[in-house]
């Protein structure tokens, strides 16, 4: 029992790890890419498409990584997902052409969807249900973290090159993949063998099923609450440099700070939250605090008051995907990986439609992909408590103390 324990500590230190490594590939580039597609004559629009294809290679492969994952094990896509997604960062910084960038980002999205449903399904098959809210937590702090460290990476490896960062991004996950094949244990889903013979579907059927499933809500709020929140991150960076005349160094900042308070958040505070109040009120919580603090940037101009907003946004956001994610695990019984694939299909297509949207309404108005966050966050906010209000016996069941 202890080793089996010490082995199930081993791999989500691993998965914490591969995670932060992810995440601070796409973080380290966000300051930089201002000026790196300057040299395309890009600005706002072809940032929102650019995020939008990204979310639309998940959209398509995170489904498939899921069920991929529940047939042949965690680790083997976990591996492949790492070697795909650090290729792509490579190939990228090689990009001489606005369509070899975003071709370069399709296959970057493929990569992060055979990385992130594995890891969450990962958790899942690690962890109890009293202990699977402490898992998606640290895994979600490895996350923040990630994006955390990579804005402050990325602008003082700029100084060396603006495409050095991405090289360093290329390496780092490379590195990781090589760490999880010689490190990562590799056990065996708890899905049953009689059902992963019984279904062989496509997207459109996988899509189909997920809603008859009793998180399909939590799904759709996935999907609103992601397009609101791509609106925020597609566009900040710009809104700051067009307005205020940021440099990366500044942007950097603001992002990190936010990051480091949402680790300490989802580290030692995010459990205790669960256990004592639940996930469902955590996230109707944060889906008000995360709607008024994006409406809030637009009121400040200050660089320390735009800091602390943006730092309010950050917690509020770090505090609900873990909560959403944890939710739909404890609902999703022994399916973790079609589970996790679908919640990231779900949120990769609002990821995919909100900077798109974002990035469009921005070259119009700056102010725009703000007021549309908030209100799509607002609405989201409504449809969880209508929810939650007509689904309190299912809620009660996932409580844990």
């Amino acid at each position: 029992m202890v080793e089996k324990q010490q082995s199930n500590n081993l791999a989500l230190y691993i998965l914490m790890f591969n995670m932060f490594i992810a995440m601070a590939g796409i973080g380290l580039i966000i300051p930089i890419m201002p000026k790196f597609l300057g040299t395309f004559g890009a600005a706002g629009q072809v940032l929102g498409f650019l995020i939008a294809i990204f979310s639309f290679a998940q959209f398509i492969f995170s489904p498939i990584s899921g069920s991929l994952s529940d047939r042949h094990g965690r680790k083997k896509i976990i591996i492949f997902g790492l070697i795909i997604y650090g290729l792509a960062q490579l190939a990228f910084s090689m990009s001489t052409h606005l369509w070899m960038l975003f071709a370069a980002r399709f296959f970057s999205g493929l990569g992060a969807a055979f990385i992130v449903p594995p890891m969450m399904a990962f958790v899942a098959d690690i962890t109890t249900l009293e202990r699977r809210g402490r898992g998606m937590g640290l895994l979600g702090a490895s996350m923040s973290l990630g994006f955390m460290i990579g804005p402050g990476i990325g602008g003082f490896l700029s100084k060396i090159s603006l495409l050095f960062p991405f090289y360093f991004a290329a390496g780092a996950a490379v590195f990781a993949a090589i760490l999880s094949i010689f490190i990562l244990p590799n056990p065996a889903p708890s899905i049953s063998v009689e059902k992963l013979q019984s279904r062989k579907e496509n997207l459109i059927e996988q899509l189909y099923r997920s809603t008859k499933t009793p998180y399909f809500i939590m799904l759709i709020v996935m999907f609103v609450f992601s397009f609101g929140l791509a609106n925020y991150q597609a566009t900040i960076s710009l809104y700051v440099d067009q307005k205020y005349g940021y440099t990366p160094s500044q942007i950097a900042i603001l992002i990190t700070v936010g990051g480091f308070v949402g680790v300490i958040v989802q580290t030692f505070v995010i459990n205790p939250l669960f256990k004592r109040y639940g996930e469902m009120r955590v996230i109707l919580v944060n889906l008000i605090v995360a709607a008024f603090s994006m409406s809030a940037v637009l009121l400040v101009d200050l660089f320390w008051t735009i800091l602390l907003v943006a730092t309010v946004f950050s917690t509020a956001t770090s505090l609900l995907r873990p909560a959403v994610n944890t939710l739909v695990s404890k609902l999703a019984g022994e399916e973790q990986g079609f589970a996790a694939g679908m919640m990231n299909a779900y949120m990769s297509l609002g990821n995919m439609v909100g900077p798109a949207l974002a990035g469009s309404i921005f070259d119009f108005n700056i102010a725009l992909p703000y007021l549309v966050g908030t209100a799509i966050l607002l609405i989201c906010f409504g449809i969880t408590g209508f929810w939650a209000n007509k689904n309190k016996t299912l809620l009660a069941s996932t409580r844990t103390t």
